[in-house]
């Protein structure tokens, strides 16, 4: 059972939403939100409290009669719960409930504790609600994705229970679990705020990093294919550079290929030997894809890392509004909920990502063109050349999956369209930019799969499985598990989907 106090780490994240960890939230935590939800009762009876007794957005002029307010509340989040388009996965749901759960754990919302006590135990029982892709411009958040969670608090809407999309009514019935009543602004509370696009914003980074990792290995066993020289990655070299990235792939980088028996030193095979020659048969220096890995990822790293650094600052904070503070006695009315740092980082992240499918989508060329690698037949065919095609035809799918990535990486930061009544005249389509992102992720690690198989070809051509180093022969092992040697065609998308699963699978820990 894992505890939460309001603050969260990635780890404590990892654990619930890949883990399926149990969540107990402390006792602190429930007197923290009796404070606020009794200190914002108390001070909204005789003042005017947006959200509590008064219309929302630009009807927030209009003043609501005690005999509404609670319809109010329901009104806002049954109207609100139009989101169409395809249904967001149940994993990236449960990551925005817990991003929701913590926010209002910190007692600037003024819910109700009924809130908390549901949200946890749909959280711990896998009881997921189902939220579309479409609705969100995450201006006061994620208004009409969030209206489908506080559909399924009230206990309405559907869910995904044990693998399949049930009633609300049906799953609580059987769970005996009780729909909250909403008691003062639990429908306002709910749905303001960047919980949506910060969940599958940081299931992105975790993903990332994994993508990463693999990207490394790639790139340290496609050196290592090619015998390259291993000064692009020395210590000397990348301590020449300043930027904390470059220096930690390339150490990355050396440790994969530590044990290698085919990386070479250029010191023992071009600096002593200088033949009276005009032009050296082999390059004396390798393409940009193998030499400048550190310089690519490097980057990506360090973007990645300042990304995480920004989506946890946003999950550990109060993005409500308008926000309690008890120790102050006060109600402050302003945009918290505005989901632009979320938006800029998510923009930044498919960037990168995108960086890295192109990468990979170079190598795999490289791999597959024996004008380049000097070493391997077309397209690493290791049947009969002109009767059988090797790995020509899933390059198609490669290049094709990059293009798709590179017109995906365009920026929703900058795409704000003004909307309710221009109230909401500058918006930050986070969500958006987080749900293109994932798909962007998963582009990748559709290119990387390819890569992936190619590079387990070339070295069954190379008999080259005991000269790799070790990092590579585990990755062969694994993956040669999944996919025959292809020496006749055969049918490819099983095995680059079969391969994809693989390597987005968090159980599978060989990188």
């Amino acid at each position: 059972m894992l505890k939460l106090n309001g603050t969260l780490g990635v780890e404590e994240f990892y654990k619930v939403i890949f883990e399926n960890n149990p969540i107990e939230i402390e006792t602190s935590v429930f007197q923290t939100i009796e404070n606020s939800f009794n200190f914002l009762r108390d001070f909204s009876e005789n003042k005017t409290i947006y959200g509590v007794n008064t219309g929302f957005g630009p009807m927030a002029q209009y003043k609501i009669a005690d005999t509404d307010r609670i319809k109010l509340q329901y009104n806002l989040i049954r109207s609100h719960a139009s989101g169409t388009g395809n249904p967001i996965q149940p994993q990236y749901v449960k990551a925005a409930m817990l991003a929701r759960l913590n926010t209002l754990s910190l007692g600037h919302s003024g819910v109700h504790k009924s809130v908390i006590e549901l949200m946890t135990e749909l959280i711990n029982r896998n009881i997921i609600p189902l939220i579309y892709e479409h609705g969100g411009v995450g201006a006061s958040g994620d208004l009409v994705q969030l209206a489908h969670l506080a559909l399924v608090l009230i206990g309405e809407g559907e869910v995904f229970y044990k693998g399949e999309l049930k009633s609300t009514k049906v799953v609580f019935e059987i769970e005996e679990l009780k729909p909250i009543s909403v008691v003062l602004r639990e429908g306002l509370a709910l749905m303001n705020g960047t919980s949506v696009m910060t969940g599958v914003g940081i299931v992105n980074t975790i993903n990332t990093r994994r993508l990463l990792n693999w990207a490394i290995l790639c790139s340290s066993a496609i050196n290592e294919i090619v015998e390259a020289y291993d000064d692009h990655l020395s210590l000397e070299l990348n301590q020449t550079k300043q930027h904390k990235g470059q220096r930690a792939i390339a150490k990355q980088m050396r440790s994969h290929l530590s044990d290698s028996k085919l990386t070479r030193k250029r010191e023992e095979f071009l600096y002593n030997k200088n033949p009276d020659v005009k032009v050296f048969e082999e390059k004396v220096q390798e393409y940009y894809s193998l030499r400048c890995v550190p310089q690519i990822l490097g980057p990506v790293l360090d973007t990645l890392n300042n990304i995480e650094r920004i989506l946890f600052e946003e999950v550990n904070s109060a993005n409500d509004n308008p926000i309690v503070d008890v120790e102050k006695q006060h109600v402050y009315h302003g945009g918290n909920f505005h989901g632009d740092y979320v938006s800029l980082e998510m923009d930044k992240l498919k960037l990168v990502v995108t960086k890295m499918s192109m990468l990979a989508e170079r190598q795999l060329n490289y791999l597959l063109n024996p004008s380049l690698n000097k070493i391997l037949p077309a397209f690493v065919n290791l049947g009969t050349l002109g009767l059988n095609f090797g790995m020509q035809g899933v390059q198609f799918t490669a290049t094709s999956t990059t293009a798709e990535n590179q017109m995906l990486s365009n920026p929703m930061y900058v795409h704000s369209i003004p909307n309710n009544n221009d109230n909401q005249d500058i918006v930050s389509m986070g969500t958006n930019a987080a749900l293109i992102t994932k798909k962007v992720i998963e582009n990748a690690f559709e290119v990387v799969a390819i890569e992936m198989i190619t590079i387990i070809q070339a070295i069954e051509y190379l008999n080259a499985q005991d000269k790799v180093s070790s990092k590579t022969k585990k990755m062969y092992d694994e993956i040669r598990k999944l996919v025959p040697i292809f020496t006749e065609d055969v049918v490819m998308y099983p095995y680059v989907n079969e391969v994809k699963a693989f390597i987005m699978d968090h159980k599978n820990n060989i990188v």
